[in-house]
Parts: structure tokens; C-alpha cells; sequence
């Protein structure tokens, strides 16, 4: 058999829109991705499609630049909308739409997430925006509000269908999707293809375009990938333990959001870690100076984001921390990228729960190396790396002499004390300050999960207090309002700008519900939170005070709600479009 290579389009041979040809000539874009070549021909047809394909393999544009190439600007309506799961993957989106039709006059970009004020987001509709980007819970709530129309949307995206499904946001997709015209193109997304997610595909698309991509990174043999099991609750302990005992020289933290980035640093600099701080929203100069005071040995630890920690190469970096999960494999490479150059090693540390086994399972998958599993350091092993340093300063002082105490020690023999009596005093003295070794609570494999007794599950208890490094927060809807634990994860994650899987247990009750969410949450995200929306209602989020325990019985989650009747059992299939 002969093969034939074909040689890789331009952007020029895919039918492109002149105004946006010449965007992407500015950005610097000269040969598309195999997503980009595979997906934009169909979809310029107007094909509906399903797309295989994680963050970082070129799949925004893959659908942006098509789909901007049919937009109708003198059209002032919503003509396409971008679903995402993240507030932050929204904004991504919405900024690419920005950038590939900077050159189309009349272009409206629409951003409908939590944690924003509705008065931008409703400005920009009645200005007309053709394209809206949002997540699920506040596009429904801008339907259900009537500043949202979908009557004349031509195109439909479903990005990263599977985390939505994850993150509780399935009946919202099918509530949107359901309302979409018949005759919009189609376009879904997913790195994987869980049964909701097929049934959703085989429900509404027609006929779709099938495209499998994966990703393809590489990772530095000089880098040790190592992976420790740790629930949210117990990230704090878990970073503080390995910072203490890793022979670590510079390290980078690295969360998913500037206000988890805010709130770690206090939390270390309170722990007597000397901490900076590197997120999106610091100007050029202070950013400079944050950089700077780290290659000089004047900052230990520095927390960042994956956008705030591009391009930094800092040679004293022994250590990449994984605090949160990465969006995908490029920005995990990226992420660890930043130690072991130069011919250097480095360790990286990944964060993750039980829950989050797949993801790691991408990572590790995408790279093509295993990640380690790393047990943390236990009281008895801190407490004996605490000894040894304190040895190593003894031996160091006497070596260096310290002639001015002796007058001091020699009276204090002399009036009767015994010199193993007194060093121990001193040693006991000295080490005075030493933080004391907080409690590692254990990860758990599900949440609300109890111990079998006798091989009988056991009836549910009253929590008597929250988790470790934890706060219990009161939330303004229950089981009459139909809300379940995924929707609030969602709303709390997207509002809040934290990982869902830093949020704890839920307790849904008839009338309330209670969440933990990490101890320290500053007053601002809060706020956000109390504005999420949730069935319809605000959430009014309060810390709880365990006042209120006259709800009882059938009204906790522990016990099974009765089952809604599914409406997408059969399938119901729209008519080819000419």
C-alpha cells in the first residue's frame, strides 16, 4: 500500500470570511489545528456536530471562526449562543469571539455569567449582541426573565458538555437546547461521553458531523509528577505539611481563580510562610516586582493563576504545586513547565480527591507519564524533621561559638541547676514560635459517605459540626423547590469563582439547605454567592448557626426524592435541513 501525504491547509483554503481571515493573520494564526481543518469546513456547511475534544486543542476557534464567517450584522439579535461550565471558560470564549471578529463592524459580544452585575450583561442585549456566551443557571434565568429571546438564534454551542453534566447543569442544558429553534445548527463539545450526554446528542442533533481529537503534550523526563489524595477541606494542611518538609527552594501554588489566589496567600502568610501573590488582575510593574523579589530569595511561595503565570522562568523554582486541577492537559504542562528547565529536576505535586480520578486520568494520559502517589507527612514525621533542623541550628551555633551566654550558663550551674535540665529549657524556649501541627482530615470517596455497620448501611446522623478547615453556610432553598446538590455546586463554583470540588457537604432539607464551603472565604465572594440563583430563587446564603433543627425525617437528602418523570425517554428527531 502507497501513501500519500497530504499537506496541511491554510486558513486561506477553508472559505473563510475575508474580515475574519484578516483577524487571524493579525494574531499570528497561519495553520490550523487538526480540529480547526476537521471542523470548520462542516460547519460552515451549517452541519449540527459532536465534537471529542479537551480544552487546548484549538476547539474555540474550531467553532468561533466558522460561525462568525455566517454572522448577519445587521442583524441585532442573539444569532448564536456558547454554553459554558465556568464563569471563567465563558469569559475565555467571549474574549476569542472578541478577537477573531475584531475586523467585523457591528459585532456585539454578550458575556451572561455569575458573579457579574446584570446591568452590563442586560445593556449589551438590548444593544442587540449576536453573540451570547454564558453559563447555564444565568442564560436560564435571562430566559425566564424575557431579556434573553432565542427565536432567532441560528447556531447552538455546547462547550464541555460533560463538566456541565458534572457539575449538576443537565436539566438547565436540556431546558436551553429544548428551546433553541428547530433549524439552528447544533454544535456540542465533550472531552468524554457519558450516557446523559448521548442521550442529549441522539435527542437533538441531526445527522451530526463526528470529530474525535486528542490531545497531544509532552512532559520533561526532569520533572517527578507525583499525585496526593486531598479533599478540599484539607488542602490547606496538605500544602503547609509539604512546604515544611520538601527540601523546597522557591515553589509556585497554583489555583484556578484570582480570589482563591487572595485567599491562600493570607492563609500562608498567616502560617508564617513567606508568600506573594500572582494573579490576572496586577499591573505590569507590580507584577515585575513580584517576579523579581522571588528570583532574589525574597519570597519562598508564590500562589498564581494559569493566565498570570505565563512565560515566568524562574531557575530557583524547585517545586509546581497543583493547589486546584488544571482546565486541561495544556495548561497542566504549562503548569509544571515553570520547574525542571535548564537541565534542572523539579517535583510537581498534584492536588486531587477521589472524585476527580478521571481528570487526573486525562492528565496522566495526555503526558504519558504516571503521577506517583504521595503520601503526606504525619505528625510523627514533622515533628522529627522539626528535631532535626533544630539540630542542625544547635550544631551550627556551637560551631559558630556563642561565648556571650556562658557567664549566663555558668551562674545558673553554679546555683544548682543541672545542664541537661537547662539545655532542654533553652531548646524548649527557642522553639517557642513553632506552628503548632494541625489535623489531616482523611479524603473522603463520596460525599454525606457513612461506614456500613454489620454490612447495613446506617441511618444518617446529625452532623454535630462542620468539616476540617470548613464553615457551614444556610441557603435559601430545599426540596420543595426541586433543587439538587449539582445545581448548587454550580452555582456556588461559578458565582464564587471557586473549584467545585473544594465545596463539602450539602444537606438539603425541605425548606433550606446548608453547604461547607473552606474556612476564610472573604466577604466579597460571599456576596457573590447570596446573588446565585437556584430554582428560580436567590440563594441568601448565611452562615449556619445550627439553630433551626426542626426539620426532620424525609426532608434530608439523606433519603431518596421521589423520581421525576424523564422527558427524554424517546427520542424525538427534527427534520434534516436542506
Amino acid at each position: 500500500m502507497t501513501s500519500t501525504t497530504v499537506a496541511s491547509p491554510s486558513f486561506g483554503d477553508l472559505a473563510l470570511l475575508p474580515a475574519v481571515l484578516s483577524a487571524i493573520e493579525t494574531l499570528g494564526y497561519e495553520t490550523p489545528s487538526p480540529i480547526q481543518a476537521q471542523t470548520i469546513p462542516a460547519l460552515l456547511e451549517g452541519r449540527d456536530m459532536l465534537g471529542q475534544a479537551q480544552t487546548g486543542t484549538g476547539k474555540t476557534a474550531a467553532f468561533a471562526l466558522p460561525i462568525l464567517s455566517r454572522i448577519e450584522l445587521d442583524r441585532r439579535e442573539p444569532q448564536v449562543l456558547v454554553l459554558a461550565p465556568t464563569r471563567e471558560l465563558a469569559q475565555q470564549v467571549a474574549v476569542s469571539f472578541s478577537k477573531y471578529g475584531q475586523n467585523l463592524k457591528g459585532l456585539e459580544v454578550a458575556t451572561l455569567c455569575g458573579g457579574q452585575e446584570y446591568r452590563e450583561q442586560l445593556s449589551a442585549l438590548r444593544r442587540g449582541a449576536q453573540v451570547v456566551v454564558g453559563t447555564p443557571g444565568r442564560v436560564i434565568d435571562h430566559l425566564d426573565r424575557g431579556s434573553l429571546k432565542l427565536s432567532g438564534l441560528n447556531a447552538l454551542v455546547l462547550d464541555e458538555a460533560d463538566e456541565m453534566l458534572r457539575m449538576g447543569f443537565i436539566d438547565d442544558v436540556k431546558r436551553v437546547v429544548a428551546d433553541t429553534p428547530e433549524n439552528a445548527q447544533r454544535v456540542f463539545f465533550s472531552a468524554t461521553l457519558p450516557t446523559e450526554i448521548e442521550r442529549i446528542v441522539n435527542r437533538y442533533l441531526v445527522d451530526p458531523v463526528k470529530v474525535a481529537i486528542e490531545a497531544r503534550t509532552t512532559t520533561a523526563e526532569s520533572i517527578e509528577q507525583r499525585l496526593v489524595r486531598v479533599d478540599g477541606g484539607a488542602k490547606l494542611e496538605a500544602l503547609s505539611r509539604i512546604l515544611e518538609v520538601e527540601p523546597v527552594d522557591a515553589a509556585i501554588v497554583f489555583v484556578r481563580t484570582r480570589a482563591a489566589c487572595t485567599t491562600l496567600m493570607e492563609q500562608l502568610s498567616a502560617r508564617g510562610v513567606n508568600v506573594a501573590s500572582l494573579s490576572g488582575d496586577l499591573d505590569q510593574s507590580l507584577r515585575e516586582r513580584t517576579i523579581t523579589r522571588l528570583k532574589r530569595a525574597k519570597v519562598d511561595v508564590l500562589i498564581a493563576t494559569d493566565v498570570a503565570a505565563r512565560g515566568l522562568d524562574v531557575p530557583r523554582i524547585t517545586h509546581v504545586i497543583n493547589y486546584d486541577l488544571p482546565q486541561d492537559a495544556e495548561a497542566y504542562t504549562h503548569r509544571i513547565g515553570r520547574t525542571g528547565r535548564a537541565g534542572r529536576n523539579g517535583v510537581a505535586i498534584t492536588f486531587a480527591g477521589f472524585r476527580e480520578g478521571r481528570k487526573v486520568g486525562w492528565l496522566e494520559q495526555a503526558t504519558g507519564q504516571k503521577m506517583a502517589v504521595m503520601e503526606l507527612p504525619d505528625e510523627a514525621a514533622i515533628r522529627a524533621h522539626r528535631d532535626n533542623v533544630f539540630h542542625q541550628r544547635v550544631i551550627a551555633a556551637v560551631t559558630k561559638g556563642a561565648e556571650e551566654q556562658r557567664a549566663l550558663v555558668e551562674r545558673l550551674v553554679e546555683e544548682g541547676y543541672d545542664p541537661i535540665e537547662l539545655a532542654c529549657a533553652f531548646s524548649a524556649m527557642a522553639r517557642a514560635d513553632e506552628a503548632p501541627i494541625g489535623r489531616l482530615q482523611a479524603p473522603r470517596k463520596e460525599r454525606n459517605e457513612r461506614a456500613p455497620r454489620d454490612g447495613k448501611p446506617q441511618r444518617r446522623r446529625e452532623s454535630r459540626g462542620p468539616s476540617e478547615g470548613m464553615t457551614r453556610y444556610r441557603v435559601s432553598v430545599g426540596h420543595k423547590d426541586g433543587v439538587k446538590p449539582g445545581q448548587l455546586v454550580g452555582a456556588l463554583a461559578n458565582e464564587g469563582g471557586i473549584e467545585g470540588a473544594r465545596i463539602g457537604r450539602i444537606d438539603i432539607r425541605n425548606g433550606f439547605s446548608t453547604v461547607e464551603l473552606p474556612n476564610g472565604l472573604p466577604a466579597s465572594i460571599l456576596a457573590k454567592m447570596a446573588r446565585a440563583r437556584v430554582a428560580g430563587r436567590p440563594l441568601e446564603i448565611s452562615e449556619d448557626r445550627g439553630g433551626d433543627r426542626a426539620e426532620r425525617g424525609g426532608e434530608r437528602s439523606g433519603e431518596r426524592a421521589p423520581r421525576r418523570r424523564r422527558d427524554d425517554e424517546a427520542p424525538v428527531r427534527r427534520q434534516s435541513r436542506a
